[in-house]
């Protein structure tokens, strides 16, 4: 299996320390997202990402599979 493919691209993934800082955060001043320059373009990648990780699920269900079939 190669490099696991995420589909969770529009959200930021925050540090522990930032994780922490929020529970001072009352306003939510530290809240951040990822943002693309259109909803098209957003879309687009979504869209991309998922199939990379419908193909990603295919091919390691195809390997399961190989490995079965040496063990029988």
């Amino acid at each position: 299996m190669g490099k696991q493919v995420k589909s969770d691209f529009l959200f930021a993934q925050p540090s522990f320390a930032s994780g922490a800082a929020r529970i001072l955060d009352l306003w939510g001043q530290l809240d951040d997202y990822n943002i693309s320059a259109t909803t098209l373009e957003a879309d687009e990648k979504a869209i991309a990402a998922d199939w990379l990780v419908v193909g990603q699920d295919l091919a390691n269900v195809m390997e399961q599979f190989e490995s079965e079939q040496k063990v029988a």
